[in-house]
């Protein structure tokens, strides 16, 4: 019986499909799966602000499934790093889902924020590692972001005993691997474009330029694409004529110029998609247009968050959207969407557009996960009140010229307003608990203040 069971633990079935589930195990994937339904039933609650200590205390609760988790593992000699089940999945998920209610409650400096964040990075840059298509400038604001994540996970390691600070902080052994993999995939992309030499650098960005934008034009309708086409194509050829017996010389020493390979590589893929553009159009075909339009919803739902997000957007809100992209891209198979009805892969044109599309979505997630203010979204109405208010005088500073005090009595008793609403110097909850971002608040105010009193000073008399 003994034997049966310890096979029972290791079977994986079909080359590909992953381990079952342990007896031992199974109850801790039951919780997970009940924290995952909480959270979820919490994300969809709108009527009421997220209390802190609700969700610190069901965070706390699966740190301790994961600690048992990994006892488990490695009793059954399962504590290899590559070794993934449904367990995973669903703490992956669960992660993502504290991730975002940590950002929400304005605690983006701790580490359960930074994990949805590690997230959408690994995805954005595998998607600029399929493509081939970026420039140390698209690279930047990852590398950062993972800097900024690297000092919060040491700073918080530095605290734990090296022996036990996997048992004793369990999220930390996740949010390093996580960590570790979006360094390493980036040092690989930053390598690719330190070999072309500063000479091809303003050739290979205006490719990458010209390149995304025929992916652009790809999407509009074929006869609209005309004049831009021909221009496109008549810098192509100008690049091309640059060549010297096929390759790019220094202007300077004759020399074949470092990144032939990039730089080459990418001109032939710039007039391969020009030539299929001109002759084709915009060609999606149409099994996979719901999946274009899929993904062009989503886009147009990001953008408009992007802009109204300060306002509407709680940051559990994108759940929905990384599940969303995350189904669409399990569609793919080594990177390429495949016609649902012939099985073999869509046209070139159509992949460029879908994968162009793809990308640009989990950009736009990164972008409002990264804007996310270290602001509990009980202060944010105070928070954007206030922005609004050093806005508004900032423009009458810069527009209004000379003021009565009639004319600055609106802006005061707004300021005595929002001012009047903190107790024993702080702003509260309407459960009278101290919520995040008092000192981004605290600064707004002050910097309010300051700006009246100057406007103040060169009233004139009415």
């Amino acid at each position: 019986m003994a034997m049966h069971r310890q096979q029972q633990q290791k079977p994986c079935g079909k080359a590909g499909e992953q381990p079952l589930v342990s007896d031992a195990e199974q109850p801790i994937l039951n919780t997970l799966i009940s924290v995952r339904n909480r959270l979820a039933a919490l994300k969809k609650d709108r009527g009421n602000y997220y209390r802190p200590n609700d969700i610190v205390g069901l965070y706390n609760d699966t740190l301790e499934q994961v600690r048992l988790l990994y006892g488990v593992r490695k009793s059954e000699n399962h504590d290899n790093i590559m070794f993934k089940n449904r367990i995973d999945s669903v703490l992956d998920e669960c992660f993502q889902l504290f991730s975002l209610f940590y950002l929400a409650l304005g605690k983006s400096k701790e580490i359960p924020a930074t994990y949805v964040q590690l997230v959408s990075i690994k995805q954005n840059i595998e998607m600029l590692k399929e493509s081939g298509i970026y420039t140390d400038a698209d690279l930047e604001p990852f590398r950062t972001r993972l800097r900024d994540i690297r000092e919060i996970a040491d700073n918080e390691a530095s605290n734990e005993e090296a022996d036990e600070i996997y048992m004793a902080r369990p999220e930390l052994k996740l949010v390093f691997l996580r960590l570790s993999q979006c360094e390493k995939e980036l040092g690989e992309l930053e390598e690719n474009t330190r070999i072309i030499s500063d000479e091809l650098v303003p050739i290979y960005e205006e490719l990458v330029h010209i390149r995304r934008r025929l992916t652009t034009l790809s999407l509009l309708p074929h006869e609209s694409l005309g004049d831009e086409a021909r221009a496109f194509q008549k810098r192509l050829i100008e690049i091309d004529d640059t060549r010297v017996d096929d390759q790019f010389v220094s202007a300077e020493t004759g020399e074949v110029a470092e990144g032939q390979t990039q730089i080459v590589g990418l001109l032939e893929e710039c007039f391969d998609r020009l030539h299929d553009l001109m002759a084709e159009g915009s060609t999606v075909p149409k099994d996979m247009m719901p999946v274009y339009d899929r993904l062009m919803e989503i886009r147009l739902q990001l953008e408009k968050l992007l802009l109204t997000s300060r306002w509407t957007l709680r940051e559990t809100d994108l759940w929905s959207y990384q599940v969303q992209l995350q189904d669409i891209d399990a569609l793919r198979k080594n990177g390429q969407f495949k016609d649902s009805s012939t099985g073999e892969p869509a046209p070139q044109q159509a992949q460029a557009a879908l994968n162009f599309l793809l990308h640009k979505c989990y950009n736009l997630l990164y972008k409002l996960l990264s804007s996310s203010e270290p602001v509990a979204e009980t202060l944010m109405p105070v928070h954007n009140q206030l922005r609004t208010l050093r806005r508004c005088l900032l423009e009458v500073k810069k527009y209004g010229g000379p003021l009565s005090a009639r004319d600055l009595y609106p802006y005061q008793m707004k300021l005595s307003s929002i001012d009047n609403l903190r107790v024993d110097g702080k702003f509260l909850d309407d459960e009278g608990h101290v919520p995040e971002g008092q000192g981004i608040v605290m600064s707004l105010l002050n910097e309010c203040y300051d700006l009246l009193y100057e406007l103040m000073a060169t009233e004139v008399d009415e």
